[in-house]
């Protein structure tokens, strides 16, 4: 579990195709590094990988490939910047939302406006994922906890302040760039709750009407 507040920036130290659809990653860190051990889980983009191997300056990842398939990782290179969080720890505090780093789907960044000290990104989604977004509600990108300002059929609207901006690397992403998206927690269970009820009333209504 994790609470989408970046601890740090990594950079891509190297980048091993194991294969066309599954690579491995070094990541040179810092801050994550202070107490993390083999089998640790960290926030990479807002995606939950397991360290395999570490050093002092560096840590490795093995991203499979129904990963590179779901997320923006597969858009990566060496010496590239990712964001980085650890799993939050039982006696932590909590600053953000709930972050599974389960990535749900990709979206792109379509605009970005400045207003006072805001920086808006609009960012387009599939209709997959919009059913589970609110105004005010949370969202995940590329492992940023943000919130929702607003909502335009499949493109959502999110407000950064100036830190997030120069602490995480959505600073350095523009129009045409993919981000990752994880949609709140809560959210999907209600919307699963209220697909299976209605699944469930439609079954009970086919089952009257043949019983006629």
């Amino acid at each position: 579990m994790f609470t989408g507040i970046v601890e740090e920036m990594g950079r891509i130290r190297q980048l091993d195709e194991a294969s066309e659809s599954a690579v491995r990653l070094t990541i040179e860190a810092a801050t994550v590094l202070n107490d993390v051990k083999i089998g640790d889980s960290i926030a990479v983009n807002g995606i939950c990988l397991t360290v395999t191997d570490k050093s002092n300056d560096a840590f490795g990842v093995d991203v499979m490939p129904e990963t590179i398939k779901a997320t923006s990782l597969r858009m990566l290179d060496e010496g590239g910047c990712v964001n980085l969080e650890r799993a939050m720890p039982v006696n932590g505090r909590f600053g953000g939302h709930f972050v599974t780093g389960h990535v749900d789907g990709t979206g792109t960044i379509v605009r970005k406006t400045e207003q006072e000290n805001a920086v808006y990104y609009h960012v387009a989604i599939s209709s997959e994922l919009a059913a589970y977004f609110i105004m005010k509600g949370s969202v995940a990108v590329d492992g940023v906890s943000l919130t929702v300002f607003g909502i335009n059929g499949n493109e959502i609207t999110l407000s950064l302040i100036p830190h997030t901006v120069s602490q995480t690397i959505l600073g350095t992403k523009g129009e045409g760039d993919g981000v990752n998206v994880e949609c709140d927690v809560l959210a999907k269970h209600v919307h699963n709750l209220l697909n299976h009820q209605q699944l469930k009333s439609d079954e009970g209504s086919g089952q009257h009407v043949s019983h006629n």
